[in-house]
């Protein structure tokens, strides 16, 4: 399945943004010039070149890839084999280029850089969403993110959760800007759970409603809910103390496990009753999706 209405970056990411980063990375791959390239291929030549996936997962990043390629020859002609969010088993060709052969060398490494860094992103998302089908509960990602790269990560995470997922993995906030949620630093630093909830509600209430506590235990479970918390975030609890939350709560407010969370444990995280679960692994240890790229010269 692939996701479709998800799948452009220009719901997270500026097109002028990946502008920007797509010229950054090329100018620290490139340098002064790309020595081997200019030496041996004559600034005329042209070829064709595919890039082929070569290991299980969804493919994500085809449009930054395709800015590489662009921006080092704006005339290279791109045909897309695969849709953006894509679960594949088998693999096979993911992107034809046709154009100069020089720019097709140069940008290599950096358009594969970025599709698999993004698709081995995309791949966790959907492995997510399978590990917590049936259960109910939704698999969250975190801003545990790649500096300079979250918008793109989210939007990996988005069409993989939305195309083979069917929704079980989702964004949370993209950045501290968009969202309340009190973390133990915060609770210390304003004297307590009620006193934050009550200084958060009072500056921004129009946020009051998705408002989130993290509590580590049960006192603080009913401090939170006393303040009238509508969602908890269940910090490093383990799957017993997970259930045992849920049954106290009962359905007083939405709950969310939190820590440590991996593809192996996420399963038995999903069963315990829980809405939401927030990975940090979606985004900071997804292993980068096997991809390469076969060059071929042409007449």
């Amino acid at each position: 399945m692939c996701a479709e209405d998800l799948s452009r970056l220009e719901d997270l990411c500026e097109v002028e943004d990946l502008r920007q980063l797509v010229r950054r990375a090329l100018a620290e791959d490139i340098g002064s010039g790309d020595l081997t390239t200019e030496a041996t291929v004559p600034a005329d030549a042209r070829a064709r070149a595919t890039v082929t996936q070569k290991a299980p997962g969804a493919i994500y990043g085809l449009d930054v890839a395709e800015a590489v390629f662009a921006e080092l020859d704006p005339a290279m002609r791109r045909e897309r084999l695969v849709g953006e969010g894509c679960w594949r088993e088998d693999g096979g060709p993911v992107l034809r280029l046709e154009g100069s052969a020089r720019a097709l060398l140069t940008g290599e490494r950096t358009a594969l850089n970025f599709l698999g860094h993004l698709s081995g992103v995309a791949t966790m998302a959907a492995r997510a969403a399978q590990a917590v089908a049936g259960t109910g509960a939704r698999v969250l990602d975190t801003r545990k993110t790649t500096p300079g790269l979250r918008a793109l990560e989210k939007a990996a995470v988005a069409a993989a959760g939305a195309g083979a997922g069917e929704g079980r993995v989702l964004n949370h906030r993209a950045g501290l800007h968009d969202a309340i949620l009190l973390k133990e630093n915060h609770i210390a630093a304003a004297g307590g759970i009620g006193r934050a909830i009550a200084r958060a509600t009072e500056a921004a209430p129009q946020l009051a409603a998705t408002l989130e506590v993290e509590v580590r235990n049960p006192q603080e479970i009913d401090e939170a809910l006393a303040a009238g918390a509508p969602r908890l975030l269940l910090d490093n609890m383990d799957d017993a103390q997970l259930r045992a939350a849920v049954a106290h709560v009962a359905g007083r407010a939405q709950l969310e496990a939190s820590g440590g969370v991996t593809l192996d444990t996420l399963r038995e995280r999903a069963l315990t009753g829980v809405e939401f679960i927030s990975m940090g692994a979606l985004t900071h240890s997804a292993p980068a999706l096997d991809l390469s790229m076969i060059l071929e010269a042409l007449p």
